[in-house]
């Protein structure tokens, strides 16, 4: 697939509810940045890790899928505006998704699970979103995508190149801005090859 020099690639640095956004141009320029919100209001963030362990199964599993149904809801209109700002999206980064049990239930009482099982979930919804509107979906790692933001760019210190968007266009400008931004320069390098 070629990446056009028109379109943006969205970047994701999700949290618990909610999420920053930022799209850049194949080169890195940075097109639009934005914090969305993932989960209503009424409802916990973190159902698997907190809410649910204070309830009887049955109760936590009917909450986990509220928020679910929440997040899928949010989800779907949350590239909107992105979308609306940079109108040809050819991507979304989102952070990998470590595996799980298949039940709720199971998430719920795995201890390893329920500690990332929300995460997992928002970042299920975006995928499925993305999906929804055929953009590609690349998975990166945390761990290494700010070095191969540095190599796709080609500059030596990534931290350096960061600090001068950070000046560049002010706040907010944070460590989520920066992790996102790097997914979409990895991601934008990968589709263009």
């Amino acid at each position: 697939m070629i990446v056009s020099k028109k379109g943006g690639i969205i970047g994701v640095s999700d949290h618990g509810g909610w999420a920053v956004l930022v799209t850049v141009a194949r080169d890195g320029t940075l097109l639009d940045r934005r914090r969305v919100e993932l989960v209503d209001e009424s409802l916990p963030a973190l159902p698997h890790h907190h809410e649910g362990q204070l309830l009887p199964m049955d109760e936590a599993v009917a909450l986990v899928e509220r928020v679910r149904a929440s997040a899928e809801q949010h989800a779907v209109r949350a590239p909107d505006a992105a979308a609306m700002a940079v109108p040809h999206i050819l991507g979304i980064a989102l952070r990998r998704r470590p595996p799980l049990p298949a039940t709720i239930a199971e998430r719920i009482t795995d201890y390893r699970a329920r500690n990332v099982a929300d995460w997992v979930m928002y970042r299920n919804a975006l995928a499925a979103a993305a999906q929804a509107r055929g953009w590609p979906i690349h998975w990166y790692d945390a761990k290494v995508v700010l070095g191969s933001a540095g190599r796709a760019l080609h500059v030596d210190d990534f931290e350096a190149h960061f600090l001068q968007m950070r000046r560049a266009v002010g706040p907010p400008w944070n460590q989520d801005h920066k992790l996102a931004m790097a997914a979409a320069i990895v991601t934008a390098t990968e589709l263009s090859e």
